[in-house]
């Protein structure tokens, strides 16, 4: 069954680990690599990576990506976005901070922060979506 739009977003939220796929060009399929994103529910859905990293080129290249969230439990659900990618800039402390957050102990927080500087921030703004929660809890 499709997710509500609330729903997509509430799930979209949760600290998952994306799946990140764009185009890798011609007789090649999709580069497909986990990656962390941030998302509140209204606000831009993003991604913070190298300029110069393959996804990075890719994306730049492609202008456009897809992630992908899942979980398996208690019922297996998942939440796709594919859409045009936006190059914000160069990703601030701030923004870092807000990534490393979702995923990290607070301990661990301010050394990505210093792994993580000079990556960009790249928004996906969604064109298209796919949901669906396939079970019963």
């Amino acid at each position: 069954m499709p997710l509500s739009i609330p729903e997509r977003e509430e799930f979209l939220a949760q600290p998952h680990v994306a799946a990140l796929s764009v185009s890798a060009g011609p007789g090649r399929g999709p580069l497909v690599v986990p990656i962390w994103y941030h998302y509140v529910p209204g606000g831009p859905l993003w991604v913070s990576t190298h300029r110069d990293s393959r996804k990075g080129k890719l994306i730049a290249e492609a202008g456009r990506f897809s992630l992908m969230v899942d979980r398996v439990a208690p019922t297996t659900r998942y939440v796709s976005v594919e859409g045009r990618a936006s190059v914000i800039g160069p990703s601030s402390d701030d923004d870092l901070r807000a990534i490393a957050g979702r995923y990290l102990g607070p301990e661990k927080v301010e050394p990505y922060v210093r792994f993580a500087r000079g990556e960009y921030r790249i928004e996906l703004e969604p064109e298209h979506w796919l949901s669906s929660d396939l079970g019963e809890p």
